[in-house]
C-alpha cells in the first residue's frame, strides 16, 4: 500500500498519481549503482553532504541498511540552508526495502544533504551519484561527497541512461528490440536510432 499525505496548509493543494511501472527493473538499477560506487556510512544522528557541479542535472540516491530500520531525511539545497526539496524516509527493513530516488538538480550550487534520523545504533549506507550530465559543461569535478568512481566515460553513461529511461529503453542503452540507442559509455554504434 502506498499512502500520499499533504502536510501543507489548506491553501497549498497538490496533485499526485501512483502507477506501477513494470517496464523498469529497479533492482537492476540498485545493483548497477552498488557496483559503480562505494557507499558512505552515516551513523545515527549524523549527516553527509554531496555538492555537484552545474553540469549535473539529475542525481540518483540509494540508501540502505544491514536489515535494521531505515530512518532518514534527504534534502536538496541551493545555497546555504535554502531547502528546495525535502524527503522524509522510513523503511522497516533497509536491506529488503532500500530507498532509491532520482532528484533533478537544475541550476548552480546544488547540494544533497543526507541525514540519518535514527539513533546512533542504526547506521546506514548512502550512495549519491550524478545521473544526468549536460554535454556542454566541463565534468572534470562532478561530485564532492567522498565517493570514488572512475571519471572516464561517465558523462555518456549517465546521459544515455536517463534519456533511454524516458524513452522506454533499458539500463544499458538498448532501445526497443535489438536496436542500439547508445552504449553505456556514450558511443553510438551500428544500428543507432539517433541521440
Amino acid at each position: 500500500t502506498v499512502s500520499i499525505r499533504n502536510t501543507a496548509q489548506l491553501e497549498f493543494p497538490l496533485a499526485a498519481a501512483v502507477e506501477a511501472d513494470y517496464s523498469r527493473d529497479l533492482s537492476a538499477d540498485i545493483m548497477d549503482l552498488s557496483e559503480r560506487s562505494r557507499p558512505a556510512t552515516i551513523q545515527g544522528g549524523a549527516l553527509k553532504t554531496y555538492s555537484f557541479a552545474q553540469a549535473v542535472q539529475c542525481v540518483q540516491i540509494l540508501l540502505r541498511t544491514d536489515g535494521r530500520p531505515l530512518n532518514a531525511r534527504v534534502e536538496l539545497l541551493q545555497g546555504p540552508n535554502n531547502n528546495k526539496q525535502v524527503v522524509e524516509i522510513y523503511s522497516e527493513d533497509g536491506a529488503e526495502r532500500p530507498f532509491m530516488a532520482y532528484i533533478e538538480t537544475p541550476g548552480t550550487g546544488n547540494v544533497v544533504r543526507v541525514v540519518n534520523t535514527a539513533p546512533m545504533e542504526f547506521p546506514m549506507s548512502a550512495r549519491v551519484e550524478p545521473y544526468v550530465i549536460r554535454d556542454w559543461e566541463d565534468d572534470s569535478v562532478v561530485v564532492d561527497g567522498g565517493n570514488s568512481r572512475e571519471e572516464r566515460g561517465t558523462r555518456g553513461y549517465y546521459q544515455n541512461n536517463y534519456r533511454n529511461y524516458r524513452l522506454g529503453g533499458d539500463r544499458y542503452g538498448r532501445y526497443g528490440s535489438g536496436s542500439t540507442f547508445g552504449d553505456r559509455y556514450g558511443n553510438y554504434g551500428y544500428g543507432s536510432t539517433g541521440g
